[in-house]
């Protein structure tokens, strides 16, 4: 087992970010809801408590047995779980007369605490707080304040147990400069952790428990194209080599000419994958669909139907593999009662109960950005690595309205020449997430000396870390305009070129 920094999370919007901190540190950490603590084991070094959208005044509070944990590690609470260790211990808190939000300076810190190492007055800090501090419980001591809050931090005092800290700021967050320093006081300097889990460790480790879980038996794995699944599947070859056997499915909603690129690609890394061209099948399904959820499901239970038959000709398979990753699995827990599956798209619609298979996820401990950090010490093929996130429904939820085979056509030529160009122009690798969407809105052109009535094509590019937040990317006016003007030159259909300028939130990234 890793050493690992155990965070408690009680609801706050933040815990994924103080995750990815500390694993920034090369420090592994791992989420767990508020009441389902486990057992503390030799590799949990440290345990942080995050924030949370309750108050510790409040009647109900999400259930947690604090001395489960008490007195056994190193414990850093973040705001909520600063309140809640100040509650707990005795001191006070109350309701702030307005909410604490927002930029703030330390105005006083403890000259050499261990926890402030390297971190100085005037040091800026982020606040995001309905209810406040006002008193240090005993035996506790201040060790920071600002100008506006005078328990900014405390710490519990010398007693020969493993110490306590509450900060009510937030760290994780980049408005807080000297955050990244403060996790790693706490992590490597309070915790004593080495600080060496990175892509090389977690790709011999992994390697090592997938040979050990498996053995001799047979696994098959669903392939997407995508950076996930297609990293799982190297960890697995790497493994098990031709005990693996991938199913890759042309469901008629991918990028232009993606089905025989990525089997090509898929062929030159040496696995075994099976290619299984079904877009005539998801197409007609889909014909008349305007709803997107109800296209979602229509695809997702074709994959399921095609996925079933293909993979019920391979007898001898015991396991199914799936590229699921940390956000999914965190995403299926919540604070007031844990789930028992992933989501429904993550777990490939049920497929393991249906196949009879047990399911193994090599990838369950990570975040995308560690997925394709993963990918490239393993040297994926940079076609795939560097490849945009892509929904699982492709190209179905980036067309408004119905889909048939000449709207996919059409937005595939969009797409191509839009992405193509970021390449051209330097921008693709620039972008985290860049598609073409079809709408169902036609407008007046004209084209030579004729008039026409045709669709409009709205572009959308992303910059992002996981896809929880986005903002749009300030493509130059000059490379948009080329890319405007290729595609209404090259698409016949087209006549109309918009950029979308949305954030998420409040939009989101895809359009349906």
């Amino acid at each position: 087992m890793h050493e690992k920094i155990l965070i408690v999370d009680f609801g706050s919007q933040y815990t994924q970010l103080i995750a990815r901190r500390i694993r920034e540190l090369n420090v592994f950490s791992e989420i767990v809801p508020c009441n389902a603590i486990p057992k503390l084991d030799n590799s949990i070094r440290g345990i942080v408590l995050s924030g949370s959208p309750f108050s510790v005044g409040a009647a109900a509070l999400p259930p947690f047995d604090y001395e489960r944990l008490a007195g056994q590690v190193p414990v850093l609470g973040i705001c909520y779980g600063a309140q809640f260790l100040a509650a707990h211990h005795g001191g006070a808190v109350s309701s702030a007369d307005k909410r604490e939000y927002g930029r703030a300076r330390l105005s006083w810190v403890e000259a050499g605490h261990p926890l402030f190492a390297g971190i100085g007055e005037n040091s800026q800090v982020w606040m995001s707080h309905g209810d406040t501090i006002t008193k240090v419980p005993e035996p506790f001591h201040l060790i920071a304040s600002t100008s506006d809050i005078p328990v900014a931090a405390y710490a519990s005092t010398a007693n020969g147990k493993p110490p306590v800290f509450g900060i009510q700021f937030h760290p994780e967050v980049h408005h807080s400069s000297d955050g990244k320093a403060l996790l790693r006081n706490f992590a490597i300097g309070i915790c004593g952790c080495k600080g060496d889990w990175n892509p090389a460790a977690f790709v011999e480790e992994t390697v090592e428990q997938l040979r050990k879980k498996i053995g001799t038996d047979t696994v098959i794995l669903g392939l997407s194209g995508g950076v996930d699944s297609s990293v799982a599947a190297l960890l697995l070859h790497r493994a098990i080599g031709k005990q693996l056997h991938g199913i890759f499915v042309n469901n008629g909603l991918l990028r232009k000419n993606e089905y025989e690129e990525v089997l090509e690609a898929y062929s030159g890394m040496g696995l075994q994958v099976r290619g299984i061209d079904a877009s005539e099948r998801f197409l007609r399904e889909l014909t008349g669909v305007v709803d997107p959820e109800t296209k979602r499901k229509i695809i997702g239970r074709v994959f399921v139907e095609v996925f079933q038959e293909v993979a019920s000709g391979e007898q001898d398979a015991q396991w199914l593999a799936q590229g699921t990753i940390y956000p999914d699995v965190i995403e299926s827990i919540s604070v007031h009662g844990p789930a028992a599956t992933i989501k429904s798209h993550h777990n490939v619609g049920g497929l393991p109960d249906l196949l009879h298979l047990q399911v193994v996820e090599p990838l369950r401990e990570l975040f995308k950005d560690e997925v394709r950090r993963v990918g490239a010490t393993l040297d994926l093929d940079p076609r795939i690595l560097n490849r945009h996130p892509f929904p699982g429904p492709g190209l179905a939820i980036r067309i408004i309205g119905a889909v048939s085979p000449e709207r996919v056509a059409l937005l595939q030529e969009v797409d191509h020449i839009y992405l193509s160009k970021l390449r051209e122009h330097g921008w693709y690798d620039q972008i985290w997430q860049a598609g073409a969407i079809l709408t169902p809105i036609q407008t007046v052109g004209v084209m030579g000396d004729e008039r026409t009535y045709e669709y409009v094509a709205a572009l959308r590019a992303v910059g992002s870390v996981d896809g929880m937040t986005a903002d749009w990317s300030r493509i130059p006016h000059d490379v948009l305009a080329d890319i405007s003007t290729s595609i209404i030159n090259g698409v016949k259909g087209i006549n109309r070129v918009v950029y979308d300028i949305s954030t998420k939130p409040p939009a989101t990234i895809e359009w349906e």
